[in-house]
């Protein structure tokens, strides 16, 4: 296959993919006088807005032509032959496993490992702590309406894990193959294909629901076995070797294959890898706030005068600081369209993320805005000191929430200005439960709070109206990563023989994408050194 870069196409011609494509062969034809095309591919899609008074779709497209040998021989830099590396396994072990293989956690690093082993014959056991995707939205309602916590209820723990309820993002920033298989296999199994090769690819909770669902029954299918509400609450070891584990405090369950896929708000288990000696280390992370605006004042600042355009859907934005002390800020997990969800997994803490549905059609757009936590931050020298002191905010803004799962508020203008708002303006909070008026500036610490001030400032500098004075922070966002992370060697073994750590609850990945990649790549190194047992 021939590719072919720096396709351009304007915003009325991308308007249905079935007219895009026709437009894409005309251009190939008018450009490169190509008339014969047995075949095309869209490889990427991005849309470039750099000049507001031109925005266009660019594409990278793969085509099969009797033209190939003229095209190639045109030296031109945008004209090469097209490259595919398929993530194939060629390599299998054959030391058997004695028993089956036990992966904890059903994130998308345990969905993807356990999808890959169950394709090869290996029958995964995984063990969730929450519950399925339909018990998980109704314990989950439950909870906004009645306010009583139930563990079950947190959107931190269950089938997909946390990305179901953020917006199926899949944007990264890693190169690996293996980003393809997981953007086909979610294809495959509901996602418009629209994601393998849109440049910022989204699902969307509402269609990633019924994607995990579908996944979680193939898995099954293949021999594989999902138990929920199962937690995994003890191991024994022999000669550093794992050897057995308790599910609930009460089953026991002989394993000699350990996937640790545990993700970033499971505490419990961290203080129980801790007191069983395995190393830990403590990580950097972030800590801020949820911030919203008008989504058409980011529709305008980002397309100007195309901003209602029918082919370009809700903007987004993605924006960095750094400051003078050394801090730096980042806006993350950007939900145009979307909605601040209650994120809140232990009792009386006050926790938020962001979501949008595949639509993105809410009237206001969401994200974190987030400020860098180091390492030597505490004077407390505890591997797990961060997330204690993820735990000291969070119950601090549950106290300055009224004590009953409220999020503090601040208008914008009132945090810059130090002081409590008393009304809402133009922007109207999503967060549910509820909303208490209160100020961050006595909730978070002041490192944190005088980073936060000077980045929205800055980026107001980039989006005319970030700073707007009614545009509503909500919080404690303080669960974006993990603070600890569970040391592997390169065989991703931990320092017990058969425990493997894997995802972003182990410190070694950052959003769906890499998590589901770091999964595949532990399954593929269980499958080159056993066979099932």
């Amino acid at each position: 296959m021939i590719r072919i870069k720096e396709v351009k196409l304007s915003l009325d011609q991308a308007l249905t993919k079935k007219n895009e494509i026709e437009e894409i062969k005309k251009y190939l034809n008018k450009k490169y006088q190509i008339k014969s095309i047995d075949k095309l591919n869209l490889v990427k899609k991005a849309i470039d807005a750099r000049k507001k008074n031109n925005l266009h779709f660019v594409y990278t497209i793969d085509l099969i032509t009797n033209d190939e040998k003229r095209l190639l021989a045109l030296k031109d830099k945008d004209i090469s032959l097209s490259k595919k590396n398929d993530f194939v396994i060629n390599d299998f072990g054959n030391v058997k496993l004695k028993h089956r293989p036990v992966i904890v956690g059903f994130g998308p690093s345990g969905i993807f490992a356990s999808y890959l082993l169950a394709i090869h014959g290996f029958e995964p056991i995984v063990l969730e702590q929450g519950l399925d995707i339909d018990s998980r939205d109704q314990a989950y309602n439950n909870f906004i309406k009645t306010r009583k916590f139930e563990k079950s209820a947190s959107i931190q723990f269950g089938e997909g894990g946390a990305g179901t309820y953020s917006d199926g993002k899949l944007t990264t920033s890693i190169t690996d193959i293996r980003t393809q298989f997981v953007l086909e296999t979610l294809v495959k199994f509901g996602a418009d294909e629209e994601i393998l090769y849109f440049s910022r690819p989204h699902v969307g909770t509402d269609r990633l629901k019924n994607i995990v669902k579908s996944m979680r029954k193939e898995i099954i299918r293949l021999g594989g076995e999902i138990r929920f509400a199962s937690q995994f609450t003890n191991f024994d070891t022999v000669n550093d070797e794992i050897s057995r584990i308790t599910v609930n405090n009460s089953q026991s369950i002989l394993v000699d294959c350990l996937l640790l896929g545990v993700g970033h708000s499971s505490r419990d288990t961290y203080e129980l890898l801790r007191s069983k000696d395995i190393k830990l280390s403590r990580k950097p992370f972030s800590i801020g706030l949820r911030i919203e605006h008008p989504q058409s004042l980011i529709n305008e600042s980002q397309y100007g005068k195309f901003a209602n355009h029918p082919a370009l859907g809700a903007a987004d934005y993605k924006l960095s600081y750094h400051d003078d002390s050394g801090r730096s800020a980042y806006t993350f997990c950007m939900c145009p369209g979307g909605y601040v969800m209650c994120g809140t997994s232990e009792e009386e803490g006050v926790v938020t993320n962001g979501m949008s549905e595949s639509k993105r059609d809410n009237v206001n757009a969401n994200s974190a805005v987030l400020i860098n936590i180091k390492t030597d931050d505490f004077e407390n020298k505890d591997v797990l000191a961060g997330m204690y002191f993820q735990r000291d905010v969070e119950r601090k803004a549950y106290v300055f929430g009224g004590g009953n799962y409220n999020a503090p508020i601040q208008l914008v203008g009132d945090f810059l200005a130090n002081k409590v708002s008393v009304d809402l303006g133009s922007v109207k909070p999503s967060y549910k439960p509820g909303t208490t008026f209160s100020n961050f500036n006595d909730i978070l610490p002041n490192f944190v709070n005088k980073t936060l001030k000077n980045a929205i400032i800055s980026f107001d500098k980039k989006i005319k109206g970030f700073a707007m004075n009614d545009a509503i922070l909500t919080g404690i966002e303080s669960r974006s990563s993990s603070p600890i992370r569970i040391i592997r060697n390169d065989n991703f073994e931990t320092n017990i023989k058969g425990v493997y750590s894997m995802g972003e609850g182990a410190g070694y990945a950052g959003g769906i994408m890499s998590s589901a990649v770091d999964g595949l790549r532990i399954a593929e190194t269980i499958i080159k050194n056993f066979s099932p047992a």
